[in-house]
């Protein structure tokens, strides 16, 4: 029988993804039959505000997924290497927001907008891709669907909150030290645990993952494996590059696509008008597109700057804005859930 409401389990409750998938819930009228927010031994008998009431956040053991139908994990990957499959032994499936298993051939990466279908071939895991993966292949869907393309170069503007809280603070206390002229203390950014760090306010980084074998960093090659997966094409060209800016929420990309078929821009438009999940904000001349400020607080993929190639006949420039921590981690994740009530 189709699930028609759930038992829900949030692991990494008290983190920043965490709270966001509560608000979503909250939001999104989730078919909650009950709710378990489970954290790290430190964080058990915390009290979290849920729909006008409390919710006690407990500690996370394999015993907590009993009787659980969906388990959302945003908590680390190996926290998710380590729970995942004990939540899946006791019949819940899992939605993993991490990096642990999004290129296990056996798990789908889902982004509902793009690949939906792909929910139904889960065996108990499902990955949320990365966060600037995800708004890239909302936005370029619809231009695949409609003229294909042959390739992709990425260049991202990722904010602070990719990193985390603490992340946000640093960019906050460093900001408030230059204005005061007093020392820039540097702890976290471009990546905490690596040995050297560097100034993110009035500055960008571009780093925003340890490094690989082939120069390109972690979160680079992410968007190049995923976007393949997603769309079930190893032909597609890929190239990025990722920079982390001083804005606390909201990345940014500018994507240059090589399409298959020729096209005009307002036969583009009109596919990115239509497209779920989009909303198309372009007019340069009037000086409408869209900015990561704008996008916070918003579940939608923003696009704009949208122009041709002046060399490629068949290039495409695009503008594509999102929130990371909705589109991009948490709200990406309740709409699988709710495909999962669905069926």
């Amino acid at each position: 029988m189709p699930v028609k409401e759930a038992t829900v389990a949030v692991l990494g409750a008290t983190g920043a993804v965490g709270e966001q998938i509560l608000r979503n819930l909250e939001k999104r009228s989730f078919p909650l039959k009950d709710l378990r927010l489970l954290a790290s031994k430190r964080s058990a008998g915390k009290k979290v505000r849920f729909n006008g009431g409390e919710v006690t956040v407990q500690e996370a053991t394999p015993e907590a997924f009993e009787g659980v139908d969906i388990a959302l994990f945003s908590a680390g990957g190996s926290v998710s290497e380590k729970f995942a499959p004990e939540a899946v032994k006791r019949g819940a499936v899992v939605v993993d927001n991490t990096n642990a298993f999004r290129m296990d051939p056996e798990v789908p990466l889902i982004v509902p907008e793009v690949n939906k279908e792909e929910i139904k071939h889960h065996k108990g895991i499902i990955a949320n891709p990365n966060c600037s993966t995800i708004q890239m292949v909302v936005a370029l869907k619809p231009l695949y669907d409609r003229f294909g393309f042959d390739r992709v170069i990425v260049s991202t503007y990722q904010a602070v909150s990719g990193s985390g809280a603490k992340a946000m603070e640093e960019l906050n206390e460093q900001s408030r030290a230059v204005l005061e002229g007093r020392e820039v203390v540097k702890k976290i950014m471009p990546v905490g645990k690596l040995d050297k760090h560097y100034q993110i306010a009035f500055n960008a980084l571009p780093q925003c993952d340890v490094a690989q074998e082939n120069g390109f960093t972690l979160e680079e090659m992410k968007m190049v494996r995923e976007t393949k997966k997603i769309f079930g094409d190893e032909q597609i060209g890929v190239t990025a590059t990722c920079v982390r800016v001083p804005v606390q929420r909201g990345h940014s990309e500018s994507i240059y696509v090589e399409l298959k078929k020729d096209f005009d821009l307002e036969e583009v438009r009109q596919a990115l008008r239509e497209a779920d999940g989009v909303i198309l904000e372009d007019d340069i001349h009037n000086q409408v597109y869209p900015t990561p400020l704008d996008s916070a607080g918003r579940d939608e993929v923003f696009v704009g700057r949208v122009r041709k190639d002046t060399v490629h006949p068949k290039g495409l420039n695009l503008w594509v804005v999102s929130d990371n921590l909705l589109k991009g981690a948490a709200t990406n994740a309740v709409q699988i859930a709710e495909h999962l009530v669905r069926e």
